[in-house]
């Protein structure tokens, strides 16, 4: 009972620390329109946290990291191509868009992934687009470099270790005796900082802006 109110208290003071570095990085920001493609939550979590408007339809699911790279490799045919919803065990929409799968957490059924999906999709402008993937999700080596020789201008690919022949790639630190980096979201200590803060987004965003 006590680690449980002590994990909540923990969270609020984080929660409260977290407000203070959301102004600051909103004020830096420039670059407000921007539209980022992410293969997990790290990507509207970092909008949210930024007061900024979701130009993209990857927001709220994850694809894993095979088919991420293959949607990004013939983007505008899969941006052309319907949804088909499959069944599995999970307790949200899970579809097929072609041949790459996509996990919809945090939606309500198929027509609200729909409608979503759609609406968004209209926002993309991909002269001012930003791309996010993670080492998670079955990447290996070859995914990376596949990921790395992408003709995006701004990516970037979160890993747990060093990869200095992947250009791309940011070494997060923390995650060295796991697989793969962990969740970036959560909270580092009791400062508000997230996994992700060791990135500078707001520069990144701003070389963007035109």
């Amino acid at each position: 009972m006590i680690k449980k109110y002590f994990k909540k208290f923990k969270k609020l003071v984080n929660l409260i620390a977290r407000r203070r570095i959301n102004k600051k990085d909103a004020e830096r920001l420039e670059n407000k329109d921007m539209t980022v493609i992410a293969s997990s939550c790290i990507g509207c979590i970092t909008l949210h946290d930024l007061g900024c408007k979701f130009n993209s339809p990857f927001v709220n699911l994850y694809i894993a990291a095979e088919g991420f790279v293959k949607l990004l490799k013939d983007f505008d045919h899969y941006m052309n191509s319907e949804f088909t919803f499959i069944e599995t065990k999970e307790s949200y929409p899970v579809a097929l868009l072609d041949d790459v799968e996509i996990h919809f957490m945090h939606y309500r059924d198929a027509e609200h992934v729909t409608t979503e999906w759609n609406r968004r999709k209209e926002r993309i402008d991909l002269s001012n687009c930003f791309v996010i993937f993670t080492d998670r999700d079955g990447c290996t080596k070859e995914i990376l470099q596949e990921f790395d020789n992408l003709p995006y201008e701004n990516k970037v690919v979160f890993t747990n270790k060093e990869y200095p022949d992947i250009k791309s790639s940011y070494y997060i630190k923390g995650f060295e005796n796991e697989e793969s980096v962990g969740r970036l979201y959560e909270f580092t200590g009791w400062n508000g900082k997230r996994h992700y803060d060791a990135f500078d987004f707001v520069s990144w965003f701003n070389k963007g802006k035109k």
